[in-house]
């Protein structure tokens, strides 16, 4: 209803999506060429650094490990395995803070390396992975541990899937990367375009997409040209069929659905993904990785990390082993003294402080930006009463009406936020960026899309003991109703069998008297003659 009321706001201009605004871009590391990490001391690798289930350790303490060797695996559908990220020896097995706002901790594995990086060799590089069948392609892909690169850290392997009720006819690559001060992306697309290119032909071939779009803003024109040039030069591929397309810059543009609107025009229906429209989008850097475990034979053990801020004496962009401690990251920019200054793991839009930073670098670390404190700005903003100005409703990409919805998420009433289409917000930020009163809109957004889970969970917790305790009354009843039903035979038997028993008892006794009586005649007969 809402999305209806507000379809007047959407463009007609091609290339473009409802809502969005143009905050400072802060791309102070465009031109820093990717950089290596050296090893640090030690490698702390969280059990969880994906959506879905937490690993399961495959190490003890003492263990020697490879670089690259499987050291977790995953637990169910939606799970993605951990490597390790150098050659060495696990020294402990235990909780440590991770990447969170809340400073929470999970279990991680800690990796001292020996400093020779000597690799796993067991999985062997498939270079003619267009001879290869799409299902080996995609195990490759899952046992390589590939997640989205681009923040969600989806596991990428279903995202694979080839479905005959949904075929994919179209890959998209997101090379869009709007976030201010994030120019990972953008230093991979310049440096690594070939591999790019060939990850994202993998892909199409193991769904069998006939169509590939790669996606650039128009403040990374090198990029572009960049792309293009390897696309022409590139050999065993069909480049005819992949284009590259310029989109203005604009946040948030690189969100799923607002891209994919941009490019097609198709909407994904609420609840629907990409595939239920012909649609796959990955990231640049999961290409990147695809190409490393289908072509190198390569798991996921590195990643490309933007490392900037106005805290931050050399800023620039890295490429870190996963598991790498932050403050041994920011000792390499020239950042050594960390108080008085903030951390924010991700882009400053949708990324999160962080209130412990002795943390290691995981698989969604894309950026870690160092503020000062009198520059930070949420620190120094006093939420007031919203004056109902609409500049929330003005910014909003999915049309939605952000400052009811978070009057309802702020007050509780998590059902009226549901009928305002709460879990349609993408927590881009743009509603908090533009509001004038300074209410962290996202923040209640959160708030009430953690509480409705948290609900939910209870309710289908609630729905499965009623279901356990309705199985057992039945499975009570049923095992009274069979004793019932086994002492009704038994006492049936018994009567029975008395009854029997007493007719046998009968007939013993009628034989006796019969002689008796007889006897009794015979000598009647005697005395009489």
């Amino acid at each position: 209803m809402l999305r209806k009321l507000l379809e007047h706001l959407k463009p007609t201009t091609p290339g473009t999506f409802p809502g969005g605004m143009y905050p400072p871009e802060h791309k102070i590391t465009a031109t820093s060429p990717i950089s290596q990490c050296p090893l640090p001391p030690v490698l702390i690798l969280p059990l969880k650094q994906h959506i879905g289930e937490t690993c399961t350790p495959l190490v003890d303490v003492g263990d020697s490990v490879l670089l690259g060797q499987k050291i977790a695996k995953s637990q169910g559908y939606v799970s993605a395995s951990i490597h390790a990220s150098s050659s060495g020896k696990v020294v402990k097995i235990e909780e440590h803070p991770i990447p969170h706002p809340s400073g929470m901790g999970r279990p991680c594995i800690f990796i001292e390396p020996d400093g020779k990086d000597t690799p796993d060799e067991s999985l062997e590089p498939m270079p003619d992975y267009r001879n290869t069948e799409p299902s080996t392609i995609r195990e490759r892909i899952r046992i390589c541990g590939i997640v989205g690169l681009g923040g969600a850290v989806f596991p990428s392997f279903i995202k694979m899937v080839r479905d005959q009720r949904n075929p994919i006819d179209t890959v998209i690559l997101n090379g869009i990367e709007c976030e201010p001060y994030l120019t990972n992306d953008h230093r991979l697309m310049l440096e690594k375009s070939e591999e790019i290119l060939r990850g994202m032909d993998i892909i199409m071939h193991a769904v069998n997409a006939k169509h590939g779009i790669i996606a650039i803003e128009d403040n990374k024109l090198d990029a572009v040209e960049g792309i293009r040039k390897a696309l022409t030069e590139m050999h065993g591929i069909d480049t005819c069929n992949i284009e590259v397309r310029v989109l203005p810059t604009r946040y948030p543009q690189g969100s799923e659905k607002q891209l994919i609107y941009a490019l097609t025009g198709r909407e994904i229906p609420a609840g629907r993904l990409p595939l239920h429209i012909g649609l796959l989008c990955q990231n640049v850097g999961t290409a990147n990785a695809v190409h490393n475990a289908v072509c190198l034979g390569r798991s996921l053990t590195e990643r490309i990390i933007t490392v900037s801020g106005d805290a931050v004496p050399q800023p620039g962009n890295v490429c870190a082993r996963i598991g790498t401690p932050v403050p041994f990251l920011f000792a390499r920019h020239g950042l050594h003294d960390m108080d008085d200054v903030h951390v924010i793991h991700g882009g400053p839009m949708m990324g999160e402080r962080l209130s412990k930073l002795d943390v290691p670098v995981v698989k969604s670390t894309n950026g870690l930006l160092a503020m000062k404190r009198d520059t930070f700005y949420s620190e120094q903003a006093v939420e007031e009463p919203c004056i109902r100005c609409g500049h929330c409703v003005e910014v909003c990409p999915s049309g939605l009406v952000p400052n009811e919805l978070a009057w309802h998420c702020r007050n509780d009433q998590f059902d009226r936020g549901q009928e305002y289409d709460l879990f349609d917000c993408i927590e881009c930020g743009c509603c908090s960026y533009v509001c004038p009163s300074h209410i962290p809109l996202v923040h209640y957004f959160r708030y009430a899309k953690g509480q409705v889970a948290k609900i939910e969970k209870e309710q289908e917790f609630a729905r499965i003991s009623k279901i356990r305790s309705g199985a057992r009354d039945n499975r009570l009843a049923r095992e009274q109703a069979e004793r019932a039903a086994r002492r009704s035979r038994a006492k049936q038997q018994h009567k029975a069998a008395s009854a029997d028993k007493a007719e046998t008892a009968g007939k013993s006794e009628t034989k006796p008297a019969a002689k008796e009586t007889q006897n009794t005649n015979e000598n009647n007969e005697e005395e009489s003659t």
